[in-house]
């Protein structure tokens, strides 16, 4: 059954590339705050998820990305 939630709460995968690779989560609203951080070492996976309070997903680091919509290096 699929999720009729406006953002259908959609995954995305990063793994990094190298050491202390930063994620950030960014709510939605009115004034985009960060209200999640996850620092991943070379080789960690980390799963995230799109939902009500998150709108918006920040890189800072060597890592790949993965989304129903492809993959996107932050190195191109």
């Amino acid at each position: 059954m699929e999720n009729t939630t406006p953002n259908n709460n959609e995954y995305v995968v990063i793994k990094a590339k190298s050491n202390g690779c930063q994620v950030f989560g960014l709510t939605r609203g009115q004034d985009t705050r960060l209200h999640h951080s996850e620092k991943l070492d070379k080789g960690e996976i980390l799963i995230v998820q799109f939902t009500e309070h998150t709108s918006a997903i920040k890189i800072r680091g060597k890592a790949v990305v993965l989304t129903k919509h492809g993959e996107v290096d932050t190195e191109d």
